[in-house]
């Protein structure tokens, strides 16, 4: 496919091309929702607000907003980078490496690793939704409290597993469609064009971690979703497959969907939506393991084929595989 913007379009007018994209996702998916959610659970575009706030005068409200939240996420994060990356001329396939695929073995340890340093993040998502900020930032802490409290209440309702398909439900919602779109848009993306606008690899992780955190309006939860965004960064940053961020991202999201739904069917006791860190001992093992993980990941990557840089070239080019910047190795952007 011909792009209709040209390659060589500075990183910063792609970005902001992203975020038009973005915007239009949003009123795509909207007039989705408005031309079939009456028609298929009662809840029309404008009723969705009361449907959260009072899910009883709805009987089938829940599903209203679950498929509504999927069909924004569907349009924002997966079709909006798709179509941004098409419209640039890039092959999708050479642009994001996803046909180029590590081991198994690489990609299931990536997997591990989300679930290694779960105890770990919890230390810093206790601290994080305990800060308290200064007294001159009184107004904004009041209106981050509001918006935390807004996302519980969303969570509560999304957050009902109880039968399989509920659970199969929410795995869709929450874990397969943002793995897949917000490492689309954030690393896939956002990372790499701030890498290419700064020449540094770390410069890029990290303005996308934060853009990735930020996105989802929750300052108290703000820090351990900046690390979970960097952690997906060096992991796509290292391998070169946008196939393994996908991975690790959705290992996170559909673990804590499982969780939730073994916790509400009974099958285990622990409370998992408490904030409160776990015991120290698993702290310290999840450190210790984490990073031993992330260390033999970062060697076993380095010694994957190198993705072969060049200059990105439209479809019909033959010799474009446009690989992230790997450390150590000469086919940086």
């Amino acid at each position: 496919m011909k792009g209709f913007v040209k390659k060589e379009t500075s990183p910063f007018l792609v970005l902001l091309l992203l975020i038009a994209f973005v915007i239009g996702g949003a009123f795509v998916a909207t007039f989705i929702y408005a031309v079939l959610g009456d028609m298929l659970f009662g809840v029309g575009m404008f009723e969705l607000e009361r449907a959260l706030k009072n899910p009883t005068e709805f009987p089938q409200g829940r599903s209203a907003i679950m498929f509504y939240q999927g069909i924004v996420s569907l349009c924002m994060f997966v079709f909006a980078p798709l179509l941004l990356i098409q419209s640039l001329g890039y092959n999708l396939g050479r642009y994001l490496n996803w046909k180029d695929r590590p081991m198994l073995g690489l990609v299931l340890l990536s997997g591990l690793l989300i679930i290694a340093i779960m105890p770990a993040n919890s230390l810093i998502i206790y601290w994080n939704a305990n800060m308290s900020l200064p007294d001159f930032m009184q107004q904004f802490e009041d209106w981050a409290r509001q918006k935390e409290e807004y996302a519980a209440e969303l969570t509560k309702l999304f957050a009902k597993f109880t039968t399989i398909p509920e659970l199969l439900v929410g795995l869709l919602v929450i874990a397969v469609i943002p793995a897949i779109g917000e490492e689309l848009l954030f690393r896939g993306v956002v990372q790499r064009q701030i890498q290419r606008w700064s020449g540094n690899g770390h410069v890029g992780i990290w303005v996308a971690a934060i853009a990735f955190s930020a996105i989802h309006v929750q300052f108290f939860g703000f820090v351990p979703r900046m690390v979970l965004g960097a952690l997906f960064g060096y992991l796509y940053w290292w391998s070169g497959r946008i196939s393994v961020p996908i991975v690790a991202h959705f290992v996170n999201n559909g673990f804590t969907v499982l969780l939730l739904y073994l916790y509400q069917t009974g099958s285990i006791e622990a409370d998992i939506e408490s904030s409160e860190p776990m015991p120290v001992y698993s702290v310290v093992m999840s450190v210790v393991l984490s990073a031993g993980l992330l260390y033999y990941l970062y060697k076993e990557f380095m010694k994957l084929p190198l993705l072969q840089k060049q200059e990105a070239e439209p479809e019909s080019t033959n010799n474009f595989t446009d690989a992230p910047n790997l450390p150590g190795r000469t086919d940086g952007l």
